[in-house]
């Protein structure tokens, strides 16, 4: 790759950051859709989609369609990854090379883990694995968008920042409870895939219950914030996607569970993830004097060979 196309990648990484981000969270809805249209087994098998071939041949059913569709979706996830790294790299900023590598490992990581749901025929329990890691994922991009604006930002202590952690730590719980509550569930992927065994009132209660103390501890935090602040603004942020997540769970618990509103649900996972990282980062990272320049308008020229 030439040095002026990485020079581009470089003024780009910023752009390329919100796209791993977008991608991130893009990848649990479609896997969503995989799942709530029965299409989970559609490829069979993995790495190939049949046993003879790597892509579904003869009359491509619609279930082979999405499942395949969404495979096809892991390369362009790639792709931005590996544009990601490139450009990280360029710019000399080891905070971001390191934070964009974790990205594009988690790609391939990602794809064997749902190389095994395939094999374990949906196994709900890997199934849940499979959506925290995506959601993983997702708050290392936020906090590599975090790193290009404030590289040197250090980690603080203090008796709000501890609320932050406790705060992230009950969304985590919530999003855990929340794939358990979908392994019990009717929207397995497939109808011959077994469920979790647990009891779905018992474990939608737990559920919500770990939703009601997040709630209360992010009412908490906007108030332990001053206003105006980065802080206080993320914690509003986060509040009302949590409220917005809370109503659409509730509708679709008492709507018995309508594939749109489970999707959206997904969706709003994802967008969880997000804001509740960059909550705990606007509370416990503060700016710091640096000589190190947020993004580098061109990188360093490379030293001429002797």
């Amino acid at each position: 790759m030439g040095v002026k196309v990485l020079d581009r990648l470089a003024r780009l990484v910023r752009p390329l950051g919100w796209a791993s981000l977008v991608a991130n969270i893009a990848i649990v809805v479609t896997g969503g859709a995989v799942r709530l249209t029965g299409s989970g087994l559609g490829c069979p098998t993995w790495p190939r989609c049949t046993d003879e071939s790597f892509r579904p041949h003869g009359e491509l059913e619609l279930h082979s369609a999405i499942e395949f569709g969404n495979r096809m979706l892991t390369f362009v996830l790639a792709a931005i990854a590996i544009a990601t790294f490139l450009a990280a790299w360029r710019t000399g900023r080891r905070q971001l090379r390191v934070l964009a590598l974790v990205l594009a490992l988690g790609v391939p990581f990602q794809a064997v883990i749902g190389g095994i749901t395939v094999l374990a025929d949906l196994n709900p329990w890997i199934v849940s694995l499979h959506l925290l890691l995506s959601m993983a994922m997702v708050g290392v991009a936020v906090l590599f968008l975090r790193r290009i604006d404030d590289p040197g930002a250090v980690w603080t202590r203090g008796r709000t920042q501890t609320l932050a952690w406790i705060t992230f730590a009950a969304t985590w719980v919530v999003l855990y409870l929340g794939t358990i509550v979908t392994g019990a569930g009717p929207h397995a992927g497939d109808a011959e895939t077994p469920r979790n065994g647990l009891d779905p009132l018992q474990i939608s209660q737990l559920h919500a219950d770990s939703v009601f103390l997040l709630v209360g501890l992010t009412v908490g935090l906007l108030l332990a914030t001053r206003a105006g602040t980065a802080a206080r603004r993320a914690a509003v942020v986060l509040l009302g996607v949590e409220l917005g997540q809370s109503v659409i769970g509730f509708v679709q618990y008492f709507t018995d569970l309508p594939e749109i509103l489970v999707g959206a649900h997904m969706l709003g996972a994802g967008v969880i993830s997000a804001t509740a990282t960059g909550a705990v980062l606007a509370v416990v990272l503060r700016p710091a004097p640096s000589a190190v320049p947020a993004v580098p308008a061109t990188p360093a020229p490379a030293r001429a060979a002797r």
